[in-house]
C-alpha cells in the first residue's frame, strides 16, 4: 500500500484573488489611478507568491544571532541576520513600500491616495515578509517624524532620503527604542537622560528594554533632556545612529561597529516574529541628534511616529487574516474527508465564511486608517486629523484582537498539520500575538481613546460618520440600517456618560468594551460605505459583520452559502 501524500495548498494570487481589495483601489484610486498602481501591486504579489515566499522560509529558519565579541576579545555587538531577511529588506526598498507616499512622483499621480496605495503594498507584502513589516513600519514612522517642519534640516536631509530610497543599496530602515522595564508603556516612569554637548549633539545614557529592529541603521529613541522634569511630556525624540558610520564619537572604528556607547545586552527569546532581531541596548553618552527642539515637550512630536506604526500595525493584522484565510480556503481545496472535499463541508465552509466577514472588516478598518493619514499629510485636512486621532488607536486594538482570534482558527483548520512546525501554519498564530501588544496592549489603547473622547472630542466626526452612513445603508437593507443607527445611538449615550466622568472607576472599567463597540460600529460603518459604492462583497460583509458583532447573532448558515462571495 503506497503512503498518502497530501497535496499542499497554493491561495489565489494575492492581487489578481482579492476582490475586495481591487474594488477598494478602484473606489479610492478611481480608474485612472487604479490603473497607475496596477503595475506595481501585480510585481510585488508575483514576488510574494515565488522568492519572498522563499526567503520568508529562510529567515524563519535561520533567526537573528548575536556576536558580543570578535576573535580576539573586541566586544563588537554584531547581529547576523540570514540571507533570506536580507532578501525581504532589499524587496522593501525595491518595491517602494516604505517609500511610496513620500515620493514626489506619486504624490502626483494620487495625491493624498499615495497611502491607500501604500496600505495595498503593505497587505501584499506584510504576510509573509518574516515580520520585515515591523521594520518597514518604523522606517515610515522615523520618515514621518524627519518630515516635520521643526525638524532641523540638515538632520534631515542626511537622514530621510536614506529610509525612503528605493535603492537596496542605500536604503535603511529604523529601530524605535521607547519602553524601559521599570515603566512599559508608562513613558512617564522613562529614566534615559538626555544631555547637550558643545557641538549642538546630544548624548542619551539609559536602558531600552525592548529594541525591535535591533540591526536598524538608527534609530528614534525617547530621552529626558537633562533639567526637564517628571512625567512623559516632556520626553523628547531623539535620532540615535546605530553603527560606527553614522556616529561622529567612532574615529578610527570599523564602520560596521556598533557607535560608541550603544551596547547590545541581549536578543530577546520570543513566542514568535523569529526572524526579527529585538534586543535589550544600553546606552552610556551615546551620540544622539534632536529631532525636534528638546526644550518643548517632544510626547506630542513622537506621536508622528506612533500613529503611522499603529495604522502600520493594522495592515498587518488584516493582512494576516486575508493570507490566512487564503491558505486555509486552498487547503479545504485538497483536503478529503469522509463526505469528499473538506471545501464542500457545510459546516467548515460556515467557519471559512464567517473568517471572511472579519478578515473584510479588518481591511477596511486598516485602509480607513491609511486613507485618513494620507489626507492629514498632503493637503493638512482637519476633519482627517480629528478622525485619525480615535481612528489609529481603534484600529490597531480591534484588528489586533481579530487577528489572533482568526489565526487560531486558521491553525485548526489545518488538522494536525496546522500544529506541525515544517508546515510554516503554526507561524500565523504566534505571528499574531504580537499584534494586540506592539505599539500599545488592548487596555492601553482603550484609555488612549477614552483621552481622545474626553479631551479632544474625538466622538465628533465617528458619529458623524455613523449618521452618514445610516443613510447610505437604508436603500441597502432597512435591517441593516436600523441595526447601525441603534449602536449609533447608544455609543453617543455612553460618550455623553463617559465625559461628564473620564475618572470614574465604572468608565475605566468599561473602557476596552466601549472602545471595542466604537471599532466594531464604524467598521460597520466603512463597509456600508464601501457597499454603497457598488461593491456586492462589501454589502454581504456589513450585514454579516453588523449580526456578527453588532446584534451578536449567528451568521453560520448565511457564511456557508455565501462563501465564494465573501472570499
Amino acid at each position: 500500500m503506497s503512503r498518502f501524500v497530501q497535496p499542499p495548498p497554493h491561495p489565489v494570487d494575492a492581487y489578481a484573488g482579492d476582490g475586495l481589495l481591487r474594488s477598494w483601489l478602484e473606489r479610492h484610486l478611481g480608474p485612472a489611478g487604479h490603473a497607475a498602481a496596477k503595475g506595481r501591486l501585480a510585481d510585488l504579489a508575483a514576488d510574494v507568491a515565488g522568492p519572498l515566499r522563499a526567503a520568508h522560509a529562510d529567515a524563519e529558519a535561520h533567526p537573528p544571532t548575536l556576536v558580543r565579541y570578535d576573535p580576539w576579545g573586541a566586544r563588537i555587538d554584531r547581529i547576523d541576520t540570514s540571507a533570506g531577511w536580507q532578501a525581504q529588506r532589499a524587496a522593501a526598498a525595491r518595491h517602494a513600500v516604505v517609500a511610496l507616499p513620500y515620493l514626489p512622483d506619486a504624490r502626483g499621480t494620487w495625491g493624498a491616495a499615495a497611502r491607500v496605495v501604500q496600505h495595498a503594498l503593505l497587505h501584499l507584502y506584510g504576510p509573509e515578509s518574516a515580520t520585515f513589516s515591523c521594520p518597514v513600519a518604523m522606517a515610515d514612522g522615523a520618515a514621518a517624524l524627519l518630515s516635520m517642519p521643526d525638524v532641523d534640516a540638515g538632520v534631515r536631509n542626511t537622514w530621510l532620503p536614506r529610509l525612503i530610497s528605493t535603492d537596496p543599496a542605500t536604503a535603511i530602515t529604523s529601530g524605535q527604542w521607547m519602553t524601559e522595564s521599570q515603566g512599559g508603556s508608562d513613558l512617564g516612569r522613562s529614566s534615559t537622560v538626555g544631555r547637550p554637548a558643545a557641538d549642538g549633539s546630544w548624548r542619551l545614557t539609559g536602558e531600552k528594554w525592548f529594541c525591535s529592529a535591533a540591526d536598524a541603521a538608527m534609530a528614534v529613541a525617547l530621552a529626558r533632556p537633562e533639567g526637564a522634569g517628571r512625567g512623559s511630556r516632556v520626553l523628547a525624540p531623539f535620532l540615535v545612529p546605530r553603527y560606527a558610520a553614522d556616529s561622529p564619537l567612532a574615529s578610527g572604528m570599523a564602520p560596521d561597529a556598533p557607535a560608541p556607547g550603544v551596547t547590545v545586552h541581549r536578543l530577546k527569546d520570543k513566542l514568535g516574529t523569529w526572524a526579527l532581531p529585538t534586543a535589550e541596548i544600553g546606552l552610556r553618552d551615546a551620540y544622539a541628534v534632536p529631532l525636534g527642539d528638546p526644550a518643548v515637550p517632544g510626547l506630542v512630536r513622537a506621536m508622528t511616529l506612533v500613529v503611522v506604526t499603529r495604522v502600520h500595525n493594522a495592515a498587518a493584522a488584516a493582512g494576516g487574516m486575508r493570507r490566512g484565510l487564503a491558505y486555509a480556503r486552498a487547503y479545504a481545496d485538497v483536503r478529503h474527508v469522509a463526505d469528499g472535499a473538506l471545501a464542500s463541508s457545510p459546516l467548515h465552509r460556515a467557519t471559512l465564511g464567517t473568517l471572511a466577514v472579519d478578515a473584510a472588516g479588518a481591511f477596511a478598518l486598516a485602509g480607513h486608517a491609511f486613507a485618513l493619514l494620507g489626507r492629514v499629510e498632503v493637503g493638512a485636512d482637519p476633519v482627517a486629523a480629528a478622525e485619525l486621532r480615535i481612528v489609529a488607536p481603534l484600529a490597531k486594538l480591534a484588528t489586533g484582537r481579530l487577528a489572533v482570534s482568526s489565526a487560531s482558527e486558521y491553525v485548526e483548520s489545518f488538522g494536525g498539520a496546522g500544529y506541525v512546525e515544517d508546515t510554516g501554519v503554526p507561524r500565523l498564530l504566534r505571528d499574531a500575538q504580537v499584534l494586540p501588544i506592539w505599539e500599545g496592549t488592548t487596555n492601553v489603547l482603550a484609555l488612549d481613546v477614552l483621552r481622545a473622547l474626553t479631551r479632544e472630542d474625538a466622538g465628533a466626526p465617528l458619529l458623524g460618520r455613523l449618521a452618514a452612513a445610516v443613510d447610505l445603508a437604508r436603500p441597502l437593507s432597512p435591517v441593516l440600517a436600523d441595526t447601525l443607527a441603534a449602536a449609533a445611538a447608544q455609543l453617543g449615550d455612553t460618550i455623553t456618560l463617559v465625559t461628564a466622568d473620564p475618572g470614574a472607576p465604572t468608565v475605566l472599567a468599561g473602557a476596552r468594551g466601549l472602545a471595542l463597540r466604537l471599532a466594531y460600529a464604524l467598521t460597520t460603518a466603512l463597509l456600508v460605505e464601501h457597499a454603497a459604492w457598488g461593491d456586492e462583497q462589501a454589502e454581504l460583509a456589513a450585514r454579516l459583520w453588523a449580526r456578527r458583532w453588532l446584534r451578536h447573532e449567528e451568521i453560520a448558515e448565511d457564511a456557508h452559502h455565501h462563501l465564494d462571495l465573501l472570499c
